[in-house]
């Protein structure tokens, strides 16, 4: 059934460390071996072994309108057709700066970067660069990319591993980064107290979506916001994964908070390589050439993945977002039938496309704290009966669903059923 996969793994870990360039791929916490792809379709994914799989997880976000999304594709191409990279200023970077501002509430000033990471990172040595301090507040279980100031109790792949501390961050690097607990603005506040007039920024996931999905409870992210605006610091919201996803204007949006700075990617690249960081224009006018914080990038506002992110994000609407609930709230409503039938010990998380199932013993998943009391050989199992039976899901029992809104009542029977199927021979 993975013949060709199998042979594609010993393949490229001969070239490539690990075989994969991105951890979780490898499927190691799955205790199984990575399938590769050759295309996508709408909802379909389909392997170098000819086995077709219905997608839930889209790319990891990006992929909103499904896989090869005509528009989308239609976009890169014309663009391609005029270049695919010039170093230098384009009408269609300032079109996509434009439509940003004008879809996120808390967003002035906005800078194309080429990654997640990379957005997250600039955002910081921003926030540092603006307020003249040093010290940032994260929170375990929140993972903000690779760069090594946000490499410690991260999620995600480094969580998946085994590996919340990586080496290579030097001591120095990790004693600038603070750690709270997600959901608890306390230890947010005793942190502010230890450390007067020298914390620079409080950046979290605004949503978690890298320890599974963990949503803030009521009054969390308010609380940030007056945390850090008593204190004089700034509050970085990640929404790499939750912007343009959970609603038009990201989980800010949705919990009427606003941060003072927004990190931005997947899906405003279309599923092309993207990041972007935006906030006040006070702010951000301490950036290079305006401002004295240096950030650069040769393929930042690349015109073939903004052409990709324009053709998206103009056809956003909130009718788009009830349609995405409309198929997750079905999948999330047919999960909990099927736990409650199976007498399976788990709990569902959810925010509008975004969902994981956890296997727990607990009665609610909340912090990093219990997410790493989940049963993870159980996921393991549960992931593998999923795939064989063309079900698609997040490698990692620390990740989450994205669902797409080509995802056809067909596909969500099949997912549903599959689930009910997988949780009996669980028992």
């Amino acid at each position: 059934m993975y013949n060709n996969s199998i042979k594609a793994f010993k393949e490229s870990s001969n070239v490539i460390p690990g075989g994969v360039n991105s951890p979780v791929r490898a499927f190691k916490s799955v205790n199984c071996n990575p399938v590769f792809f050759e295309k996508g379709e709408g909802s379909k994914l389909y392997d170098i072994d000819g086995n077709e799989y219905i997608d839930c997880i889209s790319s990891w976000g990006p992929l909103i309108f499904g896989h090869s999304d005509k528009e989308t594709i239609s976009s890169i191409n014309l663009s391609s057709k005029k270049g695919t990279s010039y170093g230098a200023p384009t009408l269609i970077e300032t079109e996509m700066a434009e439509k940003i501002i004008e879809i996120v509430p808390s967003v002035e000033s906005v800078r194309m970067v080429n990654s997640g990471t990379e957005a997250t990172m600039s955002a910081i040595r921003l926030a540092r660069g603006f307020t003249k301090k040093e010290l940032i507040i994260k929170f375990a279980g929140n993972y903000h990319g690779h760069g090594d100031s946000f490499l410690i109790k991260a999620g995600s792949g480094a969580l998946t591993l085994g590996l919340p501390d990586s080496p290579g961050v030097t001591k120095n690097i990790a004693k600038d980064t603070l750690i709270a607990k997600y959901n608890d603005p306390s230890s947010v506040e005793e942190i502010l107290k230890q450390n007067i007039d020298n914390v620079a920024a409080i950046i979290v996931e605004p949503i978690a979506g890298n320890m599974g999905l963990v949503i803030p409870k009521s009054g969390f992210l308010l609380e940030l916001k007056r945390l850090s605006q008593k204190h004089g610091c700034l509050l970085i919201f990640d929404e790499v994964m939750t912007g343009f996803r959970v609603s038009p204007g990201g989980a800010q949006e949705l919990y009427d908070v606003s941060p003072d700075i927004t990190t931005l990617g997947k899906v405003i690249g279309g599923g092309l390589p993207v990041g972007a960081y935006g906030g006040r224009k006070d702010i951000m006018k301490f950036l290079a050439p305006e401002g004295p914080v240096y950030q650069a990038g040769t393929l930042s506002g690349n015109p073939l993945a903004m052409g990709a992110g324009l053709s998206v994000l103009n056809r956003l609407n909130y009718k788009v977002y009830n349609d995405l609930e409309k198929i997750s709230q079905k999948i999330h409503e047919g999960f909990v039938n099927n736990i409650k039938e199976t007498k399976t010990k788990a709990v569902i998380n959810r925010v509008g496309s975004m969902l994981t199932l956890f296997f727990t013993d607990n009665d609610r998943v909340e912090n990093f704290d219990h997410a790493l009391k989940c049963d993870t050989d159980k996921y393991a199992m549960y992931f593998k009966m999923m795939l064989d039976m063309g079900i698609y899901l997040p490698p990692s029992q620390y990740e989450c669903c994205f669902f797409s809104t080509v995802l056809s009542d067909l596909d969500i029977n099949k997912i549903i059923e599959s689930n009910r199927i997988a949780l009996k021979n669980l028992k």
